[in-house]
């Protein structure tokens, strides 16, 4: 006897298709970022523009090859930075710069702590009104506060000093500073101040010991902006340095221009030697001040 067994034809399995690429949530879209680095690329291109303008032009040995960029390369030298090494006032102006600069780092940064700790834990009256006279004094131009500064200087002995200098610049500097310490200090738990107080610390004490540790991120960003302010002013140092040996980099570069002529080559060399240790410095500590913002704006 035989049986036939009916067999069912199998259907062939469906082609696989490759799973579609999700964009996760928050990620922007293609055209988004692809827009973000295009933006990011020009905006680079235009800050290291000038910078390698500036280069060139130091490179030249003529005063006048600003004129004619393109014939730098067949005749680049080394020879202005070689005589603005040996024949200018460099490492005085270095000097000045850096007793300026680092004088305005530590005393602005002091006052300006101490004033946005105040403002920050303290109740007194006059508290909000002495914040917002610190921000108005940063409204008057440079040029409405030179005179009375004159005045002030000359009538204090002042006048072609390095202290007289850094006077000013922080009259100028700790404003913006003690606004900024005073945001920052507002993020540190006041439960920390009532801890120091439990072990025995005075106000000051509390300060020094818990409190500053803690706002090492923004006790670096109002020094390099104290720093900034002093090594690249040129108004308030041109008119209170009358020696032109204590004169500052900024002030410096002047004199390379006068009524009938100007050295393009040597300004620009000055330029670059000048950029060169402030722009190593600010590279090696950029990644550390960057990590310190972060960690310290999540306190609180």
């Amino acid at each position: 006897m035989t049986t036939h067994t009916l067999e069912t034809p199998v259907e062939a399995a469906p082609a696989r298709t490759a799973p579609k690429a999700v964009r996760r949530r928050g990620e922007p879209r293609p055209l988004v970022r692809i827009a973000t680095h295009a933006v990011l690329i020009v905006a680079s291109l235009i800050a290291v523009l000038p910078v390698a303008w500036i280069f060139l032009l130091s490179l030249g040995p003529d005063k006048d090859d600003y004129l004619r960029p393109a014939g730098i390369f067949g005749k680049a030298t080394l020879d202005n930075y070689v005589q603005v090494l040996t024949e200018t006032n460099f490492f005085h102006w270095l000097q000045s710069s850096l007793i300026v600069s680092l004088g305005t780092t530590v005393l602005g940064v002091l006052i300006a702590a101490t004033t946005g700790y105040a403002v920050s834990r303290m109740r007194f009256p006059g508290q909000k009104k002495l914040m917002w006279v610190l921000l108005c004094t940063q409204m008057f131009p440079i040029a409405v506060l030179i005179v009375p500064m004159y005045q002030l200087l000359t009538e204090l002995r002042l006048l072609d000093t390095y202290g007289g200098l850094i006077l000013v610049y922080c009259s100028t500097a700790v404003p913006y500073s003690a606004w900024l310490l005073k945001g920052y200090f507002d993020t540190i738990p006041f439960e920390i101040d009532e801890a120091g107080r439990v072990d025995g610390l005075s106000p000051f004490g509390t300060f020094v010991r818990l409190i500053l540790p803690l706002a090492r991120p923004g006790l670096a960003v109002a020094a390099f902006y104290n720093f900034i302010t002093a090594f690249g002013e040129v108004a308030f140092a041109s008119t209170f340095m009358l020696d032109d040996t204590k004169y500052t980099f900024a002030v410096g570069l002047q004199s390379f221009v006068s009524e009938h002529d100007a050295q393009r080559h040597l300004m620009a060399a000055t330029a670059v030697l000048v950029a060169i240790p402030v722009s190593a410095f600010f590279y090696l500590v950029q990644r550390n001040l960057v990590a310190g913002l972060t960690a310290g704006g999540t306190k609180g």
